[in-house]
């Protein structure tokens, strides 16, 4: 059984992020953390996306002081061609707006709904299925038909009739996207908690006279993460491409500049002035390629069916 940790006045929620936070650091700091971290170095494509997605923050972060101002903003020659002017070396669009801020300021966007609506259904999927797996019994037949019933709508139109209902602003996307996206984590923290609370460690804290959320928090959450983490980096290339897909139908915030939105605005060019549309789809399926490979050096990492092949 692990060590417990002290009794605190936080709510759940802080005291989940707490224990989360000492796993991390216990997976880092012990021999299994290190033997996942060699075999996530040794995997070239994993250290690869991890550069790639380190240099799209990198820019993201960059942004406000590389491009100041709106990048909205008419500033250039309209339609000038990458490498035509040194000012703007990916051109400008039909608008005479910097191609390559857009790709910066978008970098912003894409990244920060990825990551927030990934973590929002972290957080949704993680509650309903602890307590289903947990539990058992009704609640466990409750969650999973609540489970089933999202699952029967397709996400990208849920996303769009919640967008619709709402507004097109970046945090009616966000929670859109992070509604539609819970019952993978959902399912998966189900399977792990019903395989998890038969084992001797969580008998044995039953026996100490540990309550349910001690429990749940303390001793099988932390036993879970693994395939989590894993997951989490897909969902975060799922909501990138959706919030895209989303801009290019015109349902995207129209007080900012996302890859989607670049790309929907050069469409009517495709033909005349194509890198409108390739420079932004190129930043997105790069994007959507590293998170996919450092999703699968985690899984071979973390994994210790897969550490030996």
């Amino acid at each position: 059984m692990s060590t417990p940790y002290p009794a605190t006045r936080t709510g759940p929620g802080l005291l989940a992020l707490h224990v989360l936070w000492r796993r991390l650091r216990g997976l880092s700091a012990g021999a299994g953390g290190h033997a996942a971290l060699q075999v996530f170095v040794r995997n070239a494509a994993a250290v690869g996306g991890v550069l790639f997605l380190l240099l799209v923050l990198a820019m993201a972060l960059a942004a406000p002081w590389l491009f100041p101002g709106d990048p909205l903003d008419m500033v250039a020659t309209p339609l000038l061609w990458p490498g035509q002017d040194p000012a703007f070396p990916l051109g400008s669009d039909s608008m005479g707006r910097d191609v390559l801020a857009g790709i910066a300021h978008g970098a912003r966007m894409s990244l920060s709904v990825g990551v927030v609506a990934a973590v929002l259904s972290l957080i949704i999927g993680t509650v309903v299925g602890a307590t289903a797996g947990y539990f058992g019994g009704r609640v466990d037949d409750v969650l999973v038909r609540v489970t089933e019933l999202v699952q029967t709508m397709p996400s990208f139109l849920f996303v769009i009739v919640v967008v619709a209902i709402g507004q097109p602003s970046v945090t009616v996307i966000v929670l859109a996207i992070g509604l539609a996206s819970w019952p993978v984590i959902a399912r998966l923290v189900r399977a792990e908690f019903r395989t998890l609370r038969e084992m001797e460690f969580v008998l044995a804290a039953r026996s100490q006279g540990f309550g349910h959320l001690r429990i749940m928090l303390q001793e099988m959450l932390p036993n879970a993460l693994p395939p989590v983490i894993v997951t989490t980096s897909v969902l975060v290339a799922s909501a990138i491409l959706i919030e895209s897909a989303l801009s290019f139908l015109g349902m995207g915030d129209p007080n900012t500049v996302s890859w989607g939105s670049m790309i929907g605005e050069g469409r009517e060019l495709l033909r005349t002035s194509w890198y409108l549309c390739a420079l932004p789809g190129a930043a997105i399926v790069l994007t959507v390629l590293a998170l996919n490979l450092v999703g699968e050096g985690l899984n071979d990492a973390l994994n210790p069916r897969l550490r030996g092949r």
